[in-house]
């Protein structure tokens, strides 16, 4: 099977406290996965470490063919050219209007088109969300949705491989939450990219997912596609889809 991220063993410890004490993870080409687990288990730790915002322990990380236990400047380089990171509150500059902040993503890559060509792409992707009357708007005059869906599109841009969504439906209403989870499963048909997506809300799951996996003291304690999972016996494992419906 053809795996963009492969992950042995992998373990980090902060303050002499193990987070993560020896998790094992096959990601295969276009599946999208989510990643489970209570507040400060270690999931965003998980992520950082796959794209080198953090160093292991020990383990084994391979992403796209990189190792990325020690990884040289010119993998880290390839590695975040060809991964996308969809920040919890979308990360926007304050000061950029929406066509700024997409175009300044586009001028700090490798990307070698003339100004016309990054205005047509800024065009292409904020079309492919939704928000091209938005594209002269600035942060403060979006909505929560609306910051999220640009935060996807500055994502987009780069054509990446791989998107890593950190809580893509935290403090948005039921409508919004069900267009964000939408998006997920049209950006996966239309860019044919895998995804991780970090999350407490098991409607997103429900919805965007292939298959999740719950993190607990530092290992995966489940894994399966999400009507597996919620049919589990396992009072702890139920915990997670009775809270979310109450």
């Amino acid at each position: 099977m053809d795996y963009v991220i492969e992950i042995e063993n992998l373990k980090k410890t902060f303050e002499g406290k193990e987070i993560l004490k020896g998790i094992d993870l096959h990601l295969p080409r276009e599946e999208n996965l989510a990643v489970c687990g209570r507040s400060g288990i270690g999931k965003t730790v998980l992520i950082k470490c796959m794209v080198g915002l953090m160093q292991p322990d020990s383990g084994k990380i391979n992403v796209l063919g990189k190792d990325m236990m020690n990884p040289s400047h010119k993998d880290l380089e390839f590695i975040r050219k060809k991964i996308g990171f969809l920040f919890q509150g979308a990360a926007l500059y304050d000061s950029m209007s929406v066509r700024e902040n997409l175009s300044f993503t586009l001028k700090r890559s490798t990307f070698t088109g003339s100004k016309t060509k990054i205005t047509e792409r800024v065009e292409e992707v904020l079309e492919s969300v939704g928000l091209v009357d938005a594209i002269d708007k600035m942060p403060a005059e979006l909505s929560g949705g609306m910051k999220k869906r640009v935060g996807l599109a500055r994502t987009l841009i780069k054509k990446p491989e791989i998107i890593l969504y950190d809580e893509p439906t935290t403090g948005l209403d039921p409508a919004t939450s069900m267009e964000i989870n939408e998006m997920i499963l049209d950006v996966r048909k239309s860019n044919k990219v895998t995804s991780v997506i970090i999350t407490h809300d098991m409607n997103c799951v429900r919805m965007t997912s292939d298959r999740m996996l719950i993190i607990r003291d530092g290992l995966i304690y489940a894994e399966g596609t999400f009507e597996q999972l919620q049919s589990s016996d396992d009072p702890w494992i139920s915990s997670f889809f009775i809270k979310k419906e109450e």
